[in-house]
Parts: structure tokens; sequence; C-alpha cells
């Protein structure tokens, strides 16, 4: 799977898991998640290349137990792969 759709079902996961997630430029200097008045909010760093913004992801749903642990897995195995409309060209 392509690391951008490994990206969107990734934060489709947090967005089940009760996190708000805001796509911010944060020039790759904060924590990726947060609680601000009873709310979790999960931040995509725009200053990051996909790889690591879903690395990001992954790692704060790791840390979460109301994530769904078998797709979050199902997510973690998937290599990145590219996207066959490329491998066409």
């Amino acid at each position: 799977m392509h690391a951008v759709r490994r990206l969107h079902a990734a934060l489709e996961l947090a967005r089940r898991a009760g996190y708000q997630v805001r796509h911010e430029w944060l020039d790759g200097v904060s924590y990726p998640a947060c609680r601000l008045g009873g709310r979790k909010l999960l931040f995509v760093d725009l200053a990051l290349d996909v790889h690591d913004q879903l690395e990001q992801v992954l790692s704060v749903l790791q840390n979460d137990p109301r994530v769904d642990q078998h797709q979050l897995e199902q997510l973690l195995a998937t290599p990145d792969q590219p996207d066959r409309s490329s491998q066409a060209a």
C-alpha cells in the first residue's frame, strides 16, 4: 500500500478513536498528540514528508488503548509500495 494511503487509513483510525486531526506547520518541533479541554488532538506536521507523518501518527496510535489494535497491526504490517499508476508510466 502506498504511504499516502496508509497515512489516510491511520488518520481515519485515529478519528474513530476520538482524535480531532489537525494539519499544521510545526517544523518538526512538537509532539504530535495532546489533550486540550478533554479533547484528544492529533497534529500532522506539514513540515515532514509523508513517511515521517505516518511514523508519528502510528506511534501515537500504538500508545492509545482505545485504538482498534487489529486494524493498527494491519497498517503496521503493510509495507510501503509504489502506486500502480506510477508503475504504468
